[in-house]
């Protein structure tokens, strides 16, 4: 028998349980919530960790809500507690310590888990995997505890590339190895990565690309190299693996819930077990430019499709559209951001624009007269215009030129969109 009952139960702390949160509390403010994440901080902004370990930001400015948050939601938190069992019949969740909760409503937010491919070595002290908030600590800890002159970051996607800017922000010699032909693979095209990786280097970080590492050495214990396939040998007191992050679906697939690259949901985020819901990074989202789910880890999908549950759960009718895909690093503060497709599908026309100095680039994909997908390196401004006209599925074949002109604003855009897209007292578009 659960120890204690809860109306909403929400497993996860971070964006997509928030906005649960948050959602839930807009429609039902007497009924009883908690919330319960294996991580013992507050809600904190995943994507700053790498600042704090650089000292760019310290700890505090982590917090993704206030302190006071939860009380004043009334929520119950238990943190550092790991949920180890859901029992959708019963309607109970277990937890490592031996605790077992009940449930009306529950809310799967627990986001994603490192990938770790098997490379002989990876067991060292001193190889880390970067995702969460502890692992900043223990990595923090590491360095001040150990003479760290040398770091290979494997993995040269968003998260690798910023933890390698941390550490070359710290003194640390670091070397990228990428198995792909280029950094941000995902994100960005050749010539989008080329300028990334030339800023890079700018900064002291040196960038190995098709490159794979097939072993970590050590000595004591202690990692102390990294191997190539090339067979040439990295010096390296710290490693850290970022090749990438997949759904975290072990507690669905357990309580029998369906599970394909990701938790199953339909348009309200509710899983193939009517009161079990699940929002974010865990998830299947549905790409409405591909018109297919497909796993999408990004912050503002994770925010709306928890505000979507949170809704549901709290007895509302509400549908989640999906979410665009968006990418946005600054690279050694080179700005870069990429929405929707990142390379053209059949029959797209291409149009792109690179400035004369190199330091500014743009490039749209548009098929059928919309834009189907767009980058922006160095000069990122436009971006937002951009993605209204991916999000609305605007023809622009009436301006499509301006797009990649320096002076595209609102004024480039049909009058009746400009409307849409503005409205107030005094505006006149």
């Amino acid at each position: 028998m659960s120890e204690k009952r809860y109306d909403y139960l929400i497993i996860g702390n971070s964006t997509a349980a928030i906005a649960a949160v948050e959602a839930i509390r807009e429609v039902d403010r007497a009924g009883t919530l908690a919330v319960v994440s294996d991580q013992p901080e507050h809600c904190y902004c995943s994507p700053l960790i790498t600042y704090c370990l650089a000292g760019k930001i310290p700890e505090e400015q982590l917090d993704y809500r206030p302190g006071d948050f939860y009380e004043k939601a009334h929520v119950d938190t238990i943190l550092g507690a790991a949920a180890t069992e859901v029992k959708p019949a019963a309607h109970e969740v277990v937890l490592a310590d031996g605790r077992v909760l009940g449930y009306g409503k529950l809310l799967l937010a627990i986001g994603g888990v490192p990938f770790v491919p098997p490379i002989p070595g990876c067991d060292l002290s001193g190889v880390f995997t970067f995702t969460r908030h502890e692992d900043m600590r223990r990595v923090q800890e590491f360095i001040d505890g150990n003479v760290v002159r040398q770091a290979v970051v494997i993995g040269a996607g968003m998260i690798g590339v910023k933890v390698a800017e941390a550490f070359a922000h710290l003194g640390i010699e670091t070397t990228v190895v990428e198995l792909q032909d280029r950094v941000l693979p995902l994100a960005l095209d050749q010539v989008g990565s080329q300028m990334a990786q030339h800023v890079m280097e700018e900064h002291g970080i040196r960038v190995l690309t098709t490159a794979g590492a097939t072993s970590i050495g050590g000595g004591s214990g202690k990692v102390q190299s990294v191997t190539l396939d090339t067979g040439s040998r990295l010096p390296a007191q710290i490693v850290v693996v970022a090749v990438g992050v997949r759904p975290n679906t072990a507690l669905a697939e357990h309580a029998g819930i369906s599970v394909n690259r990701g938790i199953l949901v339909d348009d309200h985020m509710r899983t193939s077990d009517p009161d079990i819901y699940a929002a974010g990074d865990c998830t299947e989202g549905f790409d409405p430019l591909l018109g297919e789910t497909r796993p999408i880890a990004i912050w503002p999908g994770a925010y709306m499709q928890g505000e979507v549950a949170g809704r549901n759960m709290a007895g509302q009718d509400d549908g989640y559209v999906g979410s665009i895909p968006m990418n946005s690093i600054q690279v050694c503060g080179l700005p870069t951001i990429s929405v929707g497709l990142t390379t053209p599908p059949e029959g797209a026309e291409v149009l792109q624009y690179k400035s004369p100095d190199g330091k500014r680039y743009r490039k749209f994909f548009i098929l059928d007269n919309k834009i189907v997908g767009a980058l922006f390196v160095g000069e990122i401004d436009r971006a937002g215009i951009i993605t209204g006209l991916i999000r609305d599925g605007k023809d622009v074949s009436s301006f499509k030129q301006s797009l990649i002109e320096r002076d595209l604003g609102l004024l480039a855009l049909p009058k009746h969109y400009r409307k849409h897209m503005v409205s107030g007292p005094g505006i006149e578009v």
